[in-house]
């Protein structure tokens, strides 16, 4: 199933994608919903961010080649961080650079998004806390993340995560082709069989640290090949099955 989350006359409502059409639902997608009979084109309404995450969790280094480009050695454990979940947006609104002078780098992204509340889950069970997955763009300020030496900072300012525009349920996230692309040019080229520690694993030890809430994301890392944005980019973040997240880049000033 297809979920989107969208704006259509003034509300805000999810639906369910099929083909050019959305049914509206009723109810939470974190629990009981059902179509509401009413439908609207895709093309005719504001597609929002897939879901609003308490806490975004992510993972570094968690594909081998991006850790050997970036001279590290992969890590025996997942390498957790945070990301403020102020820097979410939706497909087609425009990352914001806060200066010109930092390079500033793209790293697309599998994300799951969490459907039940979960502490402690064990990985062999971690996909049934899952609600669906969706593309995710972990942009992030290189500048920052060497001065400060750790990456939170670097990678939460407003407008730093995009995601969507699906939450698609039902697939194998263990085995789907990821790309990147800068003004239709390939950046990024992997598959998420690549990873360091599957999602399975990443949601296990996330939840021994911390309850994961209905609408969390976890974030699993990018493949090699990251590299900067400048203002006037096109940036997209493909994952089959899945879809392609489109978000342009702008400098404000």
């Amino acid at each position: 199933m297809r979920y989107l989350k969208y704006q259509h006359e003034s509300a805000t409502h999810y639906g369910v994608v099929e083909g050019e059409t959305i049914h509206e639902l009723e109810g939470s997608i974190f629990g009981q919903h059902a179509k509401t009979g009413r439908t609207v084109l895709l093309g005719d309404v504001k597609i929002l961010a897939p879901c609003e995450p308490s806490k975004i969790i992510a993972a570094g280094l968690n594909y081998h080649a991006h850790a050997a480009e970036v001279r590290k050695t992969a890590p025996a454990e997942p390498l957790i961080f945070l990301k403020a979940p102020s820097s979410v947006i939706a497909h087609g609104e425009a990352v914001v650079l806060p200066t010109t002078e930092h390079r500033t780098d793209h790293e697309a992204e599998l994300v799951a998004i969490i459907g039940k509340r979960c502490k402690r889950v064990k990985r062999e069970s971690a996909l049934d806390y899952v609600l669906g997955y969706t593309c995710g763009n972990d942009v992030s300020d290189r500048t920052i993340q060497r001065s400060d030496g750790q990456w939170c900072r670097a990678k939460s300012f407003d407008t730093f995560t995009p995601l969507g525009p699906f939450i698609e349920t039902g697939i194998d996230p263990g085995n789907l082709e990821i790309k990147c692309l800068v003004n239709g040019e390939v950046r990024q080229h992997s598959n998420t069989s690549m990873m360091v520690f599957n999602l399975q694993t990443l949601i296990e030890v996330a939840s021994d640290a911390m309850t994961l809430l209905p609408g969390d994301i976890i974030m699993s890392g990018t493949p090699e090949n990251v590299g900067p944005l400048k203002s006037g980019d096109v940036c997209e973040v493909y994952i089959e099955k899945v879809g392609t997240l489109r978000n342009p880049v702008i400098f404000e000033g």
